[in-house]
Order: C-alpha cells, then structure tokens, then sequence
C-alpha cells in the first residue's frame, strides 16, 4: 500500500479517535438530536468501525488494534456508569461497539489487500 494512503489514514484515523472520545464521554449528549429506534446502536458501532478501519488502513497491526478497541469499549461503558452522572453504562451498547471494531478491523483488511493487490506489477 502506498505511503500517502498509510499517511491520509493515519491522519483521519487521530480524528476518527478524537471523535469517539467526543461522542462517549461528552458529559450530556445533546437532546436535540432525532431518537430514531436504534440510531443510538448505530452511532456506537460507527464510533469503534471508524478508527478500527482506518488503524488497519495506517498499518497498525490490526490483533493489537482491535484488542485495544475492544477494550475501550467495554471501559468507556463502565465509566460512563460510574464517573458521568448524566450517562449511564449499558451493556448493548457494548455490544454494539464490538460489532463496529469487528465490521472496521474486517473491512480494513479488505481494503488493504484490495490497494496492495493494485500496487502488484504482473509478469511479463
């Protein structure tokens, strides 16, 4: 894969981080927002998906990124239970951040076999 790919993912990947750390522990997420059935799941598999894919995608080794995905989302669970009085922990939400890091883990390997495939000169 070439390095500017390596280079771009890298960068969205910090983002992508940032982004999850907004949306799990903002201390009261804004009540404005639509309650559609289920969009609640949906946002957390999205928050673990995004950097799981894009840490695949920058060449992180993805056993060592998804273990520690995994990780955080079952911690950021429990801290917002215990340390966010607004918030609290729930265990499908948990479920669903693992299903985002497996779904972005899967889809970057995906992908970086796809670019590196393109990267191949074929025998003459």
């Amino acid at each position: 894969m070439r390095v500017g790919v390596r280079r771009a993912a890298g960068a969205l990947f910090a983002l992508a981080l940032v982004a999850q750390l907004v949306v799990l522990y903002l201390p009261s997420p804004p009540s404005d927002l639509p309650q559609a059935p289920g969009l609640d799941k949906v946002l957390h598999a999205a928050v673990f998906l995004a950097p799981a894919l894009l840490g695949v995608l920058a060449g992180l080794a993805p056993a060592w990124l998804g273990a520690a995905l995994a990780a955080h989302a079952v911690a950021s669970e429990l801290i917002q239970h215990a340390l966010l009085a607004e918030r609290s922990g729930d265990p499908w939400d948990a479920v669903a951040d693992l299903v985002g890091v497996a779904l972005g883990l899967a889809l970057g390997l995906l992908l970086r076999r796809r670019l590196a495939g393109r990267r191949r000169v074929p025998a003459a």
